[in-house]
């Protein structure tokens, strides 16, 4: 880094100062946000401490044991961090257009010891592995994306073993039996409290999938553009429901049920197979236009159709995109029913910046290189590399408005 980025991370830590218990404390956020920012191999606590250079008033004889208890012990309030952090993204980034990315990320582990470890399917990998998932939510505007929050998923397997709780140190407000999409709605919650426009949210198949989080979305007046699996039914026509009565025993009924002429429910993987798509073009990329064959039709929810769950159910949109491959990726959207296709679909592919925004922070910033195993190092950590790259964000919306002029220092983009 010039030393004249260097002034201006310098600058961009010190205004979290006040957020900190004591100076030493702020002091230990600066290096650990060069750490992770600067070039170099990996981004845990014992190489990041050999490079990066301590500033003046912070010698220690044990720079790795002081930057791994800033880190995994030090009580200072990573919350805090996170809303001022927040705040200082909203006032260059905050647009009515804005769009809430839903999206977790998965970090290989050695050992089911690290909080949260589980044997799932692990992403990184692409395989059934041992490893830790987190939950994050991103804010995408016309002018920049950058993330909101990152929280530690903690499944059963943790949550019922008190001892192996207390060892990683998890607070007893936060061993709560969560779902992802339960917490994923408590982040959205959080950030949406503190005045961050927005009315769209975009998931992929890992939350859309279940209809409590869609429900949870429509119930706080968001619209959802979110993937789904091939598996599930829909009505591609308004079903027929009759009415609760005397079933054929006699025992009244309590719910409705399809009625015998009504359309029948099909599978998603079905209804794709006699849907034509057409080419559709959502933007100009680097590389030439952006486009992919997709269809977007009418359909009504039809899970638990048998036994009248989606009765009164209103329509919703499905789109089904065909890949360059061949395979069909599948979502729904309860946007207005006025919504072009175009509008739709540019919704939908908006999320892949922010994908390749968390590749940016497991890559060069070293988001799954955290070696420790306690619930505050991994949080700690976390909240770190959101600001790490909420500084960068920053750094390129500078030299996108031109402030940066040779042989002139520009002055940090402050929280």
């Amino acid at each position: 880094m010039t030393p004249d980025v260097l002034d201006r991370l310098s600058d961009y830590a010190a205004a979290f100062r006040d957020d900190f218990n004591r100076p030493r404390q702020a002091a230990w956020c600066g290096v650990y946000l060069r750490g992770l920012i600067q070039d170099g191999g990996r981004k845990s606590v014992e190489p990041m401490s050999s490079r990066v250079a301590l500033p003046e008033g912070l010698d220690v004889a044990d720079p790795d044991q002081a930057l791994q208890q800033f880190l995994g012990q030090s009580t200072w309030d990573e919350r805090a961090v996170l809303q001022r952090y927040r705040a200082a993204m909203a006032r260059k980034f905050a647009d009515p257009a804005g769009i809430f990315v839903v999206d977790d990320a998965t970090f290989p582990k050695q050992g089911g010891h690290s909080v949260g470890g589980q044997r799932p399917y692990c992403g990184a990998l692409g395989k059934t592995a041992d490893c830790q998932c987190a939950v994050s939510v991103h804010y995408l505007a016309p002018k920049g994306h950058y993330p909101l929050d990152m929280r530690l998923y903690l499944p059963d397997s943790w949550l019922g073993d008190p001892a192996r709780l207390a060892k990683a140190r998890v607070p007893e407000a936060e061993r709560r039996s969560l779902t992802k999409g339960e917490i994923a709605l408590e982040l959205l919650d959080q950030a949406r409290a503190e005045g961050l426009p927005g009315g769209v949210v975009a998931a992929d198949s890992g939350y859309g999938a279940s209809g409590s989080f869609r429900d949870g979305l429509a119930d706080r007046g968001l619209h959802y553009v979110v993937g789904v699996s091939e598996e599930m039914v829909v009505f591609a026509e308004e079903p027929r429901w009759v009415e609760p009565g005397p079933g054929a025993t006699g025992r009244p009924r309590s719910r409705p049920r399809l009625a015998d002429d009504s359309p029948r429910p099909t599978s998603l993987k079905g209804l794709a197979a006699r849907t034509p798509r057409r080419k559709v073009t959502w933007r100009e990329g680097t590389k030439g236009p952006m486009a992919g064959r997709l269809a977007c039709l009418r359909v009504w929810p039809a899970s638990g159709w048998a036994t009248g769950e989606c009765a009164g159910a209103g329509p919703i949109w499905l789109l089904i995109e065909e890949q360059a491959d061949g395979a069909l990726k599948y979502a729904f959207s309860n946007l207005p029913s006025d919504t072009s296709r175009l509008q739709a679909v540019r919704l939908w592919r908006s999320r892949w910046p922010v994908e390749l925004g968390c590749q940016q922070m497991k890559e060069e910033l070293g988001l799954d290189h955290h070696e420790g195993r306690s619930r505050r190092g991994f949080h700690h950590h976390a909240r770190l590399e959101l600001l790490a790259f909420g500084f960068l964000t920053l750094e390129r919306r500078r030299a996108r408005r031109g402030r940066s002029r040779p042989g002139k220092k520009g002055g940090a983009e402050r929280p």
